[in-house]
């Protein structure tokens, strides 16, 4: 059957199962929509903003395990993509981004629009195409979302010149994909070298203080059971990165809580006291290791990683193990002896005690931490977070518990501010029978704010929670730490977001007391669509604990000394 290329574009998405698409129109991409307004199995999200499509993709991505499909005109409409295309490179999130180009016969003559999109793209791409014929528009579809999906998933890019789109070609949806180069399900691949599970079982049963460090891997490969048995089995603590949160139960005794930079201070003096390190499923980035030559000074390593290239390119690694974590833990968990840790576990639990990173102190005003604590006791722990990059991130992070399996969406690679809002969109879109709330800071919502207007358009129920405190929040922490105070250009001010919501045409509060945060919140849970709190917080309130730049784990800051001096840039000798 002969047909355009934008039909062949919009069969061969409906063979990969696509049902949404986030995306903003243009000159170049027209004949594709056009061609989708014949395709109801489609639905396409009409996004504000192109950066928006990819974000929205991503958190639909995140929480289904889908490929998310984004898609943007040619020039200014593709660029804008650039920022969403990366942070979920960084995240390892699968997404096809499609996009139009000049015609053909104009390419590299400066046309109008025209940017060289797979140019920039490159280095944020697992892969990128330029599709120059239709005849080759459903083999380019069929390999970009394998490529996408398998191995270490990520953002794979289609540059699509208007003539492409009109084209007309045969179309035959193909069986498989033929990537001599690209063989990630390879048997070898997935489940992990033998020799090297049978080393990692045997230093799991010779570790007398062992500690698994779970990250998003375990997330991607919905490994959720074998790292549960793993740790029961073995009795061995369990911490995660930021992304690696909601991979284990919190409320499991043997979890002790997120590491790093803004980690537990006892997760990580369980890092800097382990014998044994399983790193499942993490890339050991400087947030979560600090001084990287005083990492687990004590410890043996093992990295399970699907990813080969990540395997000792930040820490040394005793026993390397390259597959998809749920396949190597199934192995791993048949090798490994059932043992006892309880001196271990004992310790961990008296320096969870010693060191109560968790407690929220005494405040007259509304602390952020507090807030969070409250949504969590709103939703009983049952609900999606999403956040954007900054202090709120870390308080929801923290303070609100994750038993649910995939519950905290966020970015954490890039540090992307203005994820919140259309992740949010995403991730509704995706669940839509999950409560989905977005924890967003004063500043990151203000990048993004338009898609309120998207919310509105597709009736999604998201709960919009701004932790309103007047400044660009984390920047402010470390000028006030190592900037002598000096508040240069994070002053914030905000629109009236309460009005902004009533523009858009649903409910928005104000709170400014705490006898008021938890009424607030539950109105919010019991109205049927979106709903906004503008939470008025104290407005230098810092995240505690605290890892200083330059500094190993062991040097976690648990709380201000009641006198800080002015440091210089580096200097945290005072703290």
């Amino acid at each position: 059957m002969r047909m355009t290329g934008a039909q062949i574009i919009c069969e061969s998405l409906i063979k990969e199962g696509v049902e949404h698409i986030f995306g903003f129109p243009g000159g170049s991409v027209l004949p594709f929509y056009d061609t989708l307004a014949k395709y109801d199995r489609l639905h396409h999200i009409l996004v504000r903003h192109e950066q928006a499509a990819a974000h929205a993709a991503d958190g639909y991505a995140r929480i289904t395990g889908k490929v998310g499909v984004c898609v943007a005109t040619s020039g200014p409409g593709a660029v804008n993509l650039v920022t969403g295309i990366a942070t979920a490179y960084l995240d390892s999130s699968p997404l096809v981004a499609i996009t139009g180009q000049v015609a053909r016969a104009f390419i590299g003559k400066d046309a109008f629009q025209e940017v060289d999109i797979t140019g920039i793209t490159l280095p944020i791409t697992k892969h990128n195409y330029l599709l120059l014929s239709a005849a080759d528009a459903a083999r380019v579809v069929k390999e970009a979302f394998y490529i996408a999906r398998t191995g270490r998933p990520g953002p794979v890019l289609i540059d699509v010149p208007r003539d492409v789109f009109t084209e007309e070609a045969e179309f035959k949806y193909p069986d498989t994909v033929n990537l001599p180069g690209y063989q990630p399900e390879r048997r070898q691949a997935l489940q992990g070298n033998p020799l090297q599970i049978e080393k990692a079982a045997k230093l799991i049963d010779e570790a007398q203080r062992p500690v698994i460090l779970a990250g998003r891997g375990v997330i991607i490969s919905r490994a959720f059971d074998e790292l549960r048995q793993l740790a029961e089995k073995a009795q061995m603590p369990v911490i995660t990165t930021l992304l690696g949160t909601s991979s284990f139960p919190e409320s499991h005794v043997l979890s002790f809580g997120m590491v790093g930079m803004h980690g537990m201070a006892y997760a990580n003096l369980a890092v800097d006291s382990c014998d044994l390190l399983i790193n499942i499923g993490t890339r050991f980035d400087d947030r979560a290791t600090g001084k990287v030559s005083a990492y687990a000074p004590k410890a043996r390593v093992i990295h399970i990683d699907i990813d080969p290239a990540e395997i000792g390119k930040n820490v040394r690694v005793d026993v390397p193990i390259v597959g998809n974590v749920k396949d190597v833990l199934q192995s791993l968990n048949q090798q490994v002896a059932a043992q006892e840790h309880e001196d271990w576990v004992k310790q961990l639990d008296q320096w969870r005690r010693e060191h109560p990173s968790l407690v929220i102190r005494e405040s007259e005003g509304i602390l952020p931490q507090f807030v969070v604590r409250k949504i969590y006791e709103g939703t009983q722990g049952n609900a999606v977070i999403v956040t954007g990059v900054g202090q709120h991130q870390m308080w929801a992070a923290q303070h609100f518990f994750y038993d649910k399996p995939n519950s905290l969406i966020s970015s954490g690679g890039l540090g992307t501010m203005g994820f919140e809002l259309p992740a949010a969109l995403g991730v509704k879109v995706g669940v839509p029978d999950e409560t989905v709330w977005a924890i967003c800071g004063d500043g990151g919502i203000q990048m993004t704010i338009q898609e309120l207007a998207t919310i509105v358009q597709e009736k999604a129920a998201v709960k919009i929670a701004i932790i309103n405190n007047g400044y660009l929040g984390m920047v402010r922490q470390w000028q006030q730490l190592f900037y002598k105070r000096r508040y240069v250009a994070t002053p914030l001010t905000s629109p009236d977001f309460v009005k902004i919501a009533d523009a858009y045409g649903f409910p928005g509060v104000r709170v400014t007391s705490k006898a008021q945060v938890a009424p607030t919140i539950k109105r919010a849970m019991e109205h049927p669509g979106p709903f906004l709190i503008d939470f008025v917080v104290e407005p230098e309130e810092n995240v505690y604990p605290m890892v200083p730049p330059g500094a190993s784990l062991a040097e976690v800051l648990e709380l201000p000394k009641p006198s800080v001096k002015a440091a210089a840039p580096g200097d945290t000798s005072n703290l």
